[in-house]
């Protein structure tokens, strides 16, 4: 069977949106027991732009199927909100070298880019047993502090995997309290079977792993930090001698 990559067939129209949700397809690829992907595949993950549009209506059935899949909750996956990220950059999209879709996460900024959250992590269900998932998660996260150097990044997560990766990326488990206060983040979850347990603990725990990373107490970027400063200080002092030089070579040769 022939894969389409919209985006080196030009006979595919981009920028026709396609909202309407059907189970149908991925519930059909489940319940045949469709083998796992085991063997090594290559993907392409690379920054997501408005090309990539195409694949929301699969990235948002994808996102439900997981969430109903592990018997959790989920907050709303919005295609417009997808679309707005993809256009802005905020996000990364994976691919199969054939021009499959394999897998999508995103970002989100608040009280004025100080905090940043790396949400919405969802991989094609034939390629759950491979190490995608980690791939991606890696990828949004160079994005998030290339884009955003001084936000501390945090999650809130009920899959453990997930934990057990942004652990290994540096981020430290906290208690949701210590997450951004923002109104317009703690809605999102409003969605999700989980939010009465969250506020019925007034925001301060969850059945989500809550966690940050805070590029301030990282002793990788302190320690670079450090080297620049020095680095800078070096160079200064170097241009300071040349110029001293080159003022005493003046004047050896005027008098």
């Amino acid at each position: 069977m022939k894969i389409i990559n919209p985006i080196i067939d030009p006979r595919i129209n981009i920028s026709k949106k396609f909202y309407s949700f059907s189970d149908s397809s991925r519930n059909k690829a489940i319940s045949s027991g469709v083998k796992d992907t085991e063997e090594a595949v290559d993907f392409i993950i690379e920054k997501a732009r408005c090309s990539h549009t195409y694949w929301i209506k699969e990235i948002c059935e994808a996102t439900l199927l997981a969430a109903k899949a592990r018997g959790i909750g989920i907050s709303e996956c919005a295609p417009e909100l997808l679309e707005a990220k993809m256009k802005k950059g905020d996000a990364v999209i994976a691919f199969t070298s054939d021009g499959r879709w394999a897998g999508f996460s995103s970002i989100n900024s608040w009280e004025n880019e100080s905090y940043v959250s790396n949400s919405g992590l969802v991989v094609a269900p034939e390629f759950k047993h491979t190490e995608l998932a980690k791939k991606i998660k890696i990828k949004i996260f160079e994005l998030s502090r290339e884009k955003y150097p001084n936000a501390r990044i945090f999650s809130l997560t009920s899959d453990l995997s997930v934990v057990k990766i942004y652990h290994e990326l540096g981020f430290k488990q906290v208690s949701s309290s210590e997450l951004t206060s923002k109104e317009v983040f703690w809605k999102s979850c409003k969605s999700c079977v989980n939010c009465p347990v969250l506020m019925n603990r007034e925001r301060k725990n969850c059945l989500c792993t809550a966690m940050i990373y805070d590029p301030k107490h990282d002793t990788a970027v302190v320690d670079q930090n450090k080297k620049d400063v020095v680095l800078k200080d070096k160079v200064l002092l170097e241009e300071l001698r040349l110029i001293k030089i080159r003022s005493l070579n003046f004047l050896s040769i005027k008098i």
